[in-house]
């Protein structure tokens, strides 16, 4: 029950993209949680007091023993696979003292997330051991529910981004066998739902639940959803025989990201995921997204993610001057920077509150004209509106060819761009208190759409980084002689000294 101390619960793998989002659906729902983390200072700092964070691994039986004292119900959503080719030796010793400690603890219910296919010799490694975990936990005497899942569809997932990378940068993809391999996609929202509603079940014993979206489809079919929701024109190319390391090698020159995964994961894909046996629908009276929905909630919700999430906790910026280029969230590129200035924030703010129109925009103004130039031509709005008023902002107010979309005053500006674009563009600045003065934090975000996207963003990012670097400095060059200037100004009223 929500809240009761008898009902305490240990999530493991909460910094993972499950785990974490699992964790704050447990917390809104007023859920006693306890996080077993290797690192329990990184994670104390993302979550706050709400939950207790517990130091441990899951590789060392003593910490499993305090971490596991007092709990009724744990979550385990740990696997190995990006830790080099040992992983199913790392996963089977880590099942094997995690079980072994909620035995000791007493523990009601252990709740494993593992992944469908079908058992057979051929088995891809990745699977074999989502699988072999399942019987290791069982093998405990802890009553498990296992989940077995197929590919998880949403903004972050590691197949969601493997489909996008896809799709966004080759117009032309020569696709091997593993393409038409058929899966049933599930959204990470309906996961969840699976995952919380357990808790309050009598499954009458242990329970291993195929759970998977509405539709089957191929991996083709998903890749050339995504596009048509992006608008994007793909051709796809079969090919008979694309060995698995060749794949991965394929798919590491696409993103760089998943070169640490590729091969075992590109195995596991050639393997139909689907499912098979309908029982968690009629236990669990869930009705999940068909892929349609599936991809459409994924984008929509990066949407929401991308204005709720404060950059600047996500990118360590401090000291002097410091820039990230290579920083992304989701298909977003980011130019990240900052600067520090001896001034309180409301002064720091000052120059970028009144940013844009006679003001311009602190660096650069021949080429900012000759952009706004440019965009007229393309029929674009350039840079002809200026702004409504000098020294005030408030949501909805075009400056120049931006768009407010967040404002809030002595603290932050976010600009959405409306110039012609291959994709969308953000910037937005944050002023926070540091040390001696304030931090001025500014970051560039372009969101491309296809290769030419990627082209533009790539293409001009040298006069893009003049820009971006100069406008900071600009900014706190402005707000150290606003302050000047305040501090020569008489004091109508006679405190001054």
């Amino acid at each position: 029950m929500a809240g009761d101390e008898g009902r305490r619960v240990l999530l493991t793998g909460a910094t993972g993209y499950v785990g974490g989002r699992l964790l704050r659906r447990l917390l809104r729902e007023g859920r006693t949680v306890r996080c077993l983390a290797r690192r329990p200072e990184y994670l104390r700092s993302r979550i706050g007091p709400e939950a207790e964070v517990a130091a441990g691994d899951v590789l060392d039986p003593e910490s499993l023993l305090l971490a596991l004292e007092g709990v009724h119900t744990a979550y385990y959503l740990v696997h190995s696979m990006g830790s080099g080719p040992d992983f199913e030796e790392l996963d089977r010793r880590g099942a094997a003292a995690f079980g072994e400690a909620a035995k000791a603890r007493s523990v009601r219910r252990i709740i494993y997330l593992g992944g469908l296919g079908e058992r057979e010799e051929s088995l891809s490694p990745h699977l074999r051991s989502r699988h072999e975990v399942g019987d290791v936990l069982r093998g405990s005497g802890v009553e498990v529910v296992e989940f077995r899942a197929s590919i998880v569809i949403g903004s972050g997932s590691l197949s969601f981004e493997m489909i996008r990378a896809l799709v966004e940068r080759l117009p032309v993809m020569v696709t091997p066998r593993w393409v038409a391999s058929q899966a049933q996609p599930i959204a990470v929202a309906d996961l969840l739902e699976y995952l919380v509603r357990v808790l309050d079940m009598d499954v009458g014993g242990g329970r291993i639940f195929e759970i998977g979206g509405a539709d089957r489809v191929s991996y083709g079919d998903l890749m050339r959803e995504y596009a048509r929701q992006r608008s994007l024109r793909r051709l796809m190319i079969p090919v008979p025989v694309l060995s698995p390391h060749l794949s991965s090698l394929w798919l590491g020159l696409v993103t760089p990201l998943y070169a640490r995964v590729g091969r075992q994961l590109i195995e596991s894909l050639r393997h139909d995921t689907v499912v098979r046996d309908g029982g968690a629908a009629e236990a669990f009276g869930i009705r999940p997204m068909g892929v349609k929905e599936c991809v459409a909630w994924a984008l929509r919700n990066e949407e929401a993610e991308f204005a709720e999430t404060r950059w600047s906790d996500a990118v360590s910026s401090s000291g002097p001057q410091r820039t990230w280029t290579g920083v992304r969230f989701g298909n977003r590129l980011m130019d990240v920077r900052s600067v520090s200035v001896p001034l309180p924030p409301e002064r720091a703010f000052a120059p970028i509150r009144r940013i844009g129109g006679k003001v311009g925009w602190y660096s650069a103004g021949w080429l900012w004209r000759l952009r706004g130039f440019l965009d007229l031509l393309a029929g674009g709005v350039g840079m002809r509106r200026g702004r409504r008023h000098p020294e005030e902002l408030r949501v909805g107010d075009a400056v120049d060819w931006w768009r407010v979309e967040a404002f809030e005053p002595g603290r932050r500006l976010r600009l959405l761009a409306e110039m012609k674009l291959p994709g969308r563009a953000w910037l937005e600045f944050e002023v926070e208190p540091s040390r001696g003065g304030s931090e001025i934090r500014q970051m560039a975000v372009f969101d491309p759409v296809g290769l030419s996207g990627l082209a533009y963003w790539y293409g001009i990012y040298p006069l893009h980084a003049l820009v971006f670097r100069g406008m900071l400095r600009g900014i706190a060059r402005a707000a150290a002689a606003g302050e000047a200037s305040a501090a020569r100004r008489p004091d109508p009223e006679g405190w001054g000294a």
